[in-house]
Order: C-alpha cells, then sequence, then structure tokens
C-alpha cells in the first residue's frame, strides 16, 4: 500500500582520475548527440514544417 511518503537519497561520488575522463568523454558524446537531434528537429520544423519522431531520430543516430 503506497503511503505517499517520498523518500530522496544522496549520495556522493569520488572518481578517480580515470574514471573522471571517462565521464567527461561520454558526457561530452552524450551532449554531442542531443545537441546535433535538437538541430535536426529543429530545422524540420522550422524549414519544412514537419515533426521528426523518435524513431526518425533513432535512425539519424545511426547514421551519425
Amino acid at each position: 500500500m503506497d503511503t505517499g511518503v517520498k523518500r530522496a537519497f544522496r549520495f556522493r561520488f569520488y572518481p578517480t582520475p580515470v574514471q573522471a575522463d571517462l565521464l567527461n568523454r561520454t558526457f561530452g558524446s552524450v551532449r554531442l548527440v542531443y545537441n546535433m537531434a535538437l538541430q535536426a528537429r529543429t530545422e524540420a520544423w522550422r524549414d519544412r514544417q514537419e515533426r521528426v519522431n523518435y524513431t526518425a531520430t533513432s535512425a539519424m543516430l545511426t547514421a551519425w
């Protein structure tokens, strides 16, 4: 039974220099891909009034 109580936990992470480098590279890649997808969707709407759905965006990701 749900009592409506919500809990939150906070964790602190102290990565090693190797882990920090890998995390920075991963987040940089994620940011790049997100921005590319956002640009493609924005241009499609601005230029052609066309909505680009998840499936089309996923296909673009494969091509990239």
